[in-house]
């Protein structure tokens, strides 16, 4: 599959996870069931986080413009997440944007290494401000950093992502046990064929305008319809 069509499986996952929170019950069988598709939205769009970085032609843009959706996505992410607005939450792209810095610090060579861990710690710990908090930034760093070495690639992301469900069994028990849907993602992940489908500017702005927009159509039939 190409880029495009795996981001448009994102977003898919995405509106089902979020019709989930929304709507269904998550100790359900279908609440379960929907959570665990929608934990492949995340590390999908995260592994284009990497891809983004490498072959950008602007990374101050490219940043720019996850900073402006980031602040365009706060009202909504906002009121669907925690029912107010303002807040200090500021959703998936906020933390996307932490991810891409974190990627551009270790390919930084002017930082020592304990200069470079100092500064990813920092940006996992800003990060509990947004969605997929540390995963976040340790995700597209794995991503990056691995991108030749296919098996170190996926043994670091299950590596992250079992400690994470890990943590999440602690702490909320047997109705977090969709966070398992993680490692559904490598094999979805490695049927990407390298290419990015077609280059029409809808391609490009339907995620940055979907997020938000999806967000707020949710919290409305939640607040007010529903």
């Amino acid at each position: 599959m190409n880029r495009n069509r795996l981001k448009y499986l994102a977003a898919l996952a995405m509106l089902l996870d979020h019709i989930a929170w929304a709507f269904v019950p998550t100790a359900s069988v279908l609440g379960q069931l929907m959570h665990t598709v929608g934990r492949l939205t995340a590390p999908i769009m995260l592994y284009f986080l990497a891809e983004g970085y490498v072959h950008t032609r602007s990374l101050p843009r490219y940043a720019g413009r996850l900073a402006l959706f980031t602040l365009i996505s706060w009202v909504p992410c906002s009121l669907f997440d925690r029912g107010t607005w303002p807040t200090a939450y500021f959703g998936m792209i906020f933390t996307m944007l932490l991810g891409l810095i974190a990627i551009r610090v270790w390919d930084d060579r002017s930082l020592s290494l304990a200069g470079k861990a100092a500064a990813i710690f920092a940006l996992c710990m800003l990060s509990l401000f947004g969605d997929w908090m540390v995963l976040g930034v340790l995700w597209p760093l794995i991503f990056f950093v691995f991108r030749e070495d296919e098996r170190r690639k996926w043994l670091a992301y299950a590596g992250a992502a079992l400690c994470f469900c890990a943590l999440m069994l602690v702490e909320s028990g047997k109705s977090r046990i969709f966070q398992f849907g993680m490692l559904l993602a490598p094999p979805l992940l490695r049927c990407y064929n390298g290419e990015p489908g077609s280059r029409a500017a809808f391609h490009k702005w339907f995620f940055y305008v979907f997020y938000p927009a999806h967000l707020l159509v949710l919290w409305y039939l939640k607040a007010h319809v529903i």
